[in-house]
């Protein structure tokens, strides 16, 4: 739902500024707490508590915006931005532990793509509600029963948390566990704060996760660009509604395929590594490649929030094009935590991993929000997406040579133990 939101371009607004500058400390709050606040919280109390604690600040973000159409009060935006950049990183790193962790190694792209197509559900269903009740409006500013129903919608999804199983609970087809019991409650916050920080050092010390640092930086980079630069710049409000919901659909197509990808069977894991990096990289340059042709039509242009869907020759162009770039989102972001799986095999490892990839995925978020909130040229903005995006690919590249094959069966209930036998026996 939240996706939805942005999706619309400057969250809705007419002023795309203040919702670029809520999502800068968004993403700032983000960074601060993902590698230190919610890491001890996982290992004492699991993923269930993590998403109780960040799921509320959902609904307070939508309420914000809700307020601000009647009130214009920036600062309460602002401020509910940081506060769900918190609640984020308490969501994001308990989802994506579950997401890397509790499946079988090999089966680890079809776990990513489905819950990349239950994610981006979120964003198109909430796009198309955007869309069906702003589609007669002759406004920049979405309608105050839009954002109504993101905080109903919100507020169910994060009191169906509660039904969240723990990994010492989720039995593997193997007849294995996803992970032991939590293991911080004993020593207390500050024991397992310290803790984490010891991990933390320990899994820097992999010189594999040094070189993905800049695939991470670059996972949000291009939202700001192509939701408010792109989406937001270029159609009108119901086009936009349209394109955002398109563009979550995408990513359900590209996290399903990038999965099965990932999973094929006659390849062995590093070969699998290998291949989806080709694939990135052929599918990344083509795709950015027309946004660079896009650009420069629409520069010349010289219109903004101009172009509808009832202009079907222009239109169809410009939504094939978004409709892509929604695509590569999944493809990156899935091959990025494909590859924090094939690190990890165990939910506090794999929480120790996404907090460092949310963290540089929220700073590079933020650095791109500031430029985009600062106004700079859209080319300039494509011209910076494209030039990481690329340097990301290059410098990664050691590190996926780098992938090993699959562990056996032994090397998982070992990972997956505590000092125990993990293995359940039917």
């Amino acid at each position: 739902m939240y996706n939805a939101i942005g999706g619309l371009g400057g969250s809705g607004q007419l002023d795309s500024t203040v919702a670029a500058n809520a999502t800068v400390a968004l993403l700032a709050a983000t960074a601060a707490s993902a590698l230190t606040l919610v890491p001890p919280i996982f290992d004492m109390y699991g993923p269930r508590v993590c998403l109780l604690l960040g799921g509320w600040t959902y609904p307070l973000y939508s309420g914000a915006l809700l307020c601000y159409n009647h009130t214009h009060n920036s600062a309460f935006v602002i401020a509910s931005g940081a506060i769900l950049g918190i609640g984020a990183s308490f969501l994001w790193v308990a989802q994506g532990a579950i997401m890397v962790s509790y499946p079988l190694p090999d089966k680890k792209g079809a776990a990513i793509g489905i819950f990349w197509v239950i994610f981006n559900l979120g964003g198109g269903i909430g796009s198309f509600i955007s869309f069906g009740l702003n589609f007669h409006s002759k406004s920049g500013t979405v309608s105050n029963g839009t954002y109504a129903a993101f905080i109903v919608i919100m507020s169910v999804g994060w009191l169906l948390s509660v039904f969240v199983a723990p990994p010492h609970k989720v039995i593997r087809e193997d007849g294995s566990r996803a992970g032991p019991l939590p293991s911080g409650k004993h020593i207390g916050f500050v024991g397992s704060f310290k803790a984490e920080v010891n991990k933390f050092i320990e899994a820097l010390k992999d010189w594999r996760i040094w070189l993905l640092i800049p695939a991470f930086f670059c996972a949000n980079f291009f939202y700001s660009y192509q939701q408010n630069s792109v989406n937001g710049a270029t159609f009108t409000l119901r086009a936009r509604s349209l394109n955002g919901a398109m563009y979550w659909i995408a990513q359900m197509f590209g996290g399903i395929f990038i999965g099965l990808l990932l999973d094929l069977k006659w390849l062995t894991r590093p070969q699998r590594a290998l291949a989806g990096f080709i694939f990135i990289f052929i599918a990344g340059f083509s795709i950015w490649g027309g946004g660079l042709a896009f650009q420069r039509w629409e520069d010349a242009q010289g219109k903004t929030q101009w172009l509808d869907f009832s202009q079907a020759k222009l239109y169809v162009g410009p939504f094939w094009l978004y409709f892509f770039y929604g695509m590569f989102d999944a493809f990156w972001q899935g091959y990025c935590y494909w590859l924090m799986a094939a690190l990890a095999d165990s939910p506090h490892e794999a929480a120790k991993y996404v907090g460092l990839y949310k963290t540089f995925q929220a700073t590079g978020g933020a650095v791109a929000w500031r430029i985009n909130a600062l106004k700079y040229k859209a080319i300039t903005q494509l011209t910076i997406n494209w030039a990481l995006l690329g340097a990301a690919l290059v410098i990664a590249i050691p590190a996926v040579l780098a992938i090993t094959p699959s562990p056996t069966v032994g090397d998982i209930e070992d990972n997956t133990s505590d000092g125990k036998d993990e293995k359940v026996v039917e």
